[in-house]
């Protein structure tokens, strides 16, 4: 996230006074409502409005990056740790075109 999108909205939350209600555990819980309701774009057919899907997925990404705040955790150390993780247990030998789970191979 860009510096400035990333500082509109930490002020978003600050300017509110909602960091209060920023627990960890209902920031959790609000990432899973929102993915449910990004989810929810997809139900029952392919056909999407993308509109929705943006701003679903957006509430979602919003809400990640406060529970990183919340935790101080940087998220692209813990992307790239969980990245660095991902590349041990699929390596593109063994996985290529395959949609199986690393304890499958």
């Amino acid at each position: 996230m860009k510096k400035k999108t990333l500082e509109r909205v930490r002020h978003f939350t600050s300017d509110r006074d909602w960091d209060k209600y920023h627990t960890p555990a209902n920031l959790a819980k609000t990432i899973i409502i929102e993915a449910g309701e990004l989810l929810e774009c997809f139900q029952w057919n392919e056909e999407y409005n993308l509109e929705k899907v943006k701003e679903e997925l957006a509430d979602v990404i919003v809400n990640c990056q406060n529970l990183a705040d919340k935790l101080d955790l940087d998220v692209d150390e813990i992307v790239n740790l969980k990245m660095d993780q991902n590349e041990k247990k699929y390596p593109i030998e063994k996985v290529k075109g395959k949609a199986k789970k690393y304890n499958e191979l």
